[in-house]
């Protein structure tokens, strides 16, 4: 008798695997030739999962009924009519916060700007007043119930900020809300980022705030990290007028690289004051928004392999021009796509967001889809285990109800009707019929 494995899906009409080629990111016009795999009329097509959650074949039913024929499976999922997709993988969000900013959308809706809304004490600094009286029982669970809404839009892997915090305690709070749910939720994978340079606090400058991180919040985090209490990926800072300047960015992303961490960032959001171009120069691993990046930081950005998170709904919410993310595409930069999901751009629907960057940034649908899975995967280093559905990968699907894969990115807001499952390391982590963990 053969080895017994975790789950059989069978029957499917579609299999979008993104690549077949064991490539760790897609660029240029790779983005669009992604692989597929489409039953015949009389053979559907089946995968193969493996007791650790890993792919172990993708195939006909035919070749697939032949090949383990003698293996027991602990389930079977009939997937006929139904289209799987990889996981959805968000490579930007800022999900731990209390209280809410809906006035705020009234205020941009009347005129008002971002900055404007910052300098007048809202903004992140009136989302940091609620989430520093809030309890971390209060935010594990706020957080776990955000996430399990991705996870029914069929998002599997989530970037997951701090910086709602910018007070070393708080910052530390919110890290360990994180780590909790990247240790205790199953149904999803998280990547944490800190982000204590997120904005300045009220009570300090620019340079007092950036010797605060550089002395008291980074040791901390290291101290965490050594100990084994928190297990923190990357460090971002947002890179801005009247926030954190080029220079003081550069010392800090420094320091977080020089302790082991990714440098991801957001740069050239508002203004363009050179947040891109250091981040090309210093070869970060992925920089975030780009509205205002120049044409000679693209081509450096391409030749040091960074990778540009494209952030729709900001843009859409904060009526900002979009992003070139054309030139990025056609000088090699590869791109990935986040929700940016916070207060300020309330969406946990990647899907959704999928559907604004073909709209608003003129995406085609594949390289959409890319962006939310290879590429998103890339941004966050882990492509070699996530990100497509490939033998030796994470079983992490998502089952459609569709007539080909576009259809979830064509019916803008369907995704709740258009997805039936979502299965996460093997396990079904999420069914339209009830099964939810």
């Amino acid at each position: 008798m053969a080895e017994p494995m975790q789950l059989l899906i069978h029957s499917a009409k579609q299999v979008v695997q993104i690549t077949t080629e064991k490539e760790q990111v897609l660029a240029g016009n790779q983005m669009k030739n992604i692989k597929l795999l489409n039953s015949k009329p009389e053979d559907g097509l089946s995968i193969v999962v493996d007791k650790k959650g890993s792919i172990v074949a993708v195939g006909f039913d035919s070749e697939i009924n032949q090949k383990f024929r003698n293996t027991t499976f602990e389930r079977r999922i009939d997937a006929s009519d139904l289209c799987v997709l990889p996981g959805f993988i968000d490579a930007h969000t800022h999900p731990v916060w209390a209280g809410d900013r809906v006035h705020e959308f009234r205020m941009k809706l009347a005129g008002a700007s971002y900055f404007d809304i910052h300098n007048a004490g809202g903004g992140i600094h009136l989302t940091v007043e609620h989430t520093k009286r809030a309890t971390e029982e209060e935010l594990f669970f706020s957080l776990r119930d955000r996430l399990l809404r991705m996870l029914r839009s069929g998002t599997t892997v989530v970037e997951c900020k701090s910086g709602y915090g910018l007070s070393t305690e708080t910052e530390m709070k919110l890290l360990r809300v994180l780590e909790r749910a990247k240790r205790e939720l199953t149904f999803v994978d998280i990547s944490i980022t800190y982000c204590g340079a997120h904005a300045i606090p009220k009570e300090m400058s620019e340079d007092s705030a950036t010797k605060m991180i550089l002395e008291e919040q980074l040791p901390e985090v290291s101290r965490a990290i050594r100990l084994g209490e928190l297990s923190v990926d990357s460090i971002d800072v947002f890179c801005e007028k009247d926030v954190f300047g080029v220079e003081n960015s550069r010392k800090i992303l420094l320091a977080g690289k020089t302790m082991g961490l990714r440098t991801n960032f957001h740069a050239d959001e508002i203004h363009a004051i050179g947040g891109s171009e250091m981040g090309a120069e210093i070869k970060a691993d992925v920089i975030s928004h780009l509205e205002k990046v120049s044409d000679e930081t693209i081509n450096t950005m391409a030749k040091n392999g960074c990778i540009g998170v494209m952030l729709p709904t900001t843009a859409y919410v904060l009526k900002l021009e979009a992003p070139p993310v054309r030139k990025l595409i056609e000088a090699g930069v590869p791109i990935a796509l986040g929700s940016d999901f916070n207060p300020n751009a309330f969406c946990l629907s990647m899907p959704v967001v999928m559907h604004l960057a073909c709209i608003l940034f003129r995406m085609s649908l594949e390289e959409a889809l890319v962006a939310s899975t290879l590429n998103a995967a890339a941004s966050l280093g882990i492509s070699d285990t996530h990100g497509s559905i490939e033998v030796g990968k994470k079983a992490d699907f998502v089952l459609v109800d569709v007539p080909t894969w576009e259809h979830l990115i064509y019916q803008f807001g369907e995704h709740d009707h258009l997805i039936q499952m979502v299965i996460k390391n093997g396990s079904v982590s999420y069914d339209k019929s009830g099964a939810t963990k």
